[in-house]
């Protein structure tokens, strides 16, 4: 059997939170929202501490950042895409262009890492370091986070 499809059989037979109520929020029309990348790509700068296996905190990462490292820890991820071009998973350059082009209001300052590799439960990051992140997004003005998962 293929890791690939290790992996696969893995995920199929793991629970799906459920939540008692559905949280809304009515961002402004896109032309007018601040956006965020917010992806799981354990992306990094030199200067910040590496994810380690199992990681739920996350690394807040400033808008003009590019020398980012990829920290995924999957031997299975293929990195070589993100070596040729870091948009891949984390999508900033896009972003840019889409606010220079008025299809969004702005690039938030700062966007949001966190490692993909999780317990089942994602229970941390649902109640402690998610709502964290989201926080000190909020606190930048942001409408609207797009979600790269890796």
């Amino acid at each position: 059997m293929s890791s690939d499809q290790a992996m696969r059989d893995i995920m199929a037979n793991l629970p799906v939170p459920e939540f008692e109520t559905t949280p809304w929020a009515a961002p402004p029309p896109l032309a007018e929202a601040t956006v965020a990348v917010v992806t799981s790509a354990a992306l990094h700068r030199s200067d910040q501490e590496l994810f380690s296996p199992s990681d739920a905190g996350y690394r807040m990462l400033d808008r003009g950042d590019r020398e980012l490292i990829l920290g995924h820890w999957s031997s299975n991820f293929d990195r070589s895409a993100f070596l040729v071009d870091h948009n891949v998973v984390y999508p900033i350059d896009r972003l840019e262009e889409l606010a220079a082009n008025g299809a969004i209001g702005a690039v938030a300052p700062r966007h949001v890492a966190f490692a993909g590799n999780q317990p089942d439960t994602v229970a941390e990051i649902r109640l402690d370091t998610g709502p964290a992140a989201a926080a000190e997004l909020q606190a930048d003005g942001v409408d609207v986070a797009i979600l790269t998962p890796v």
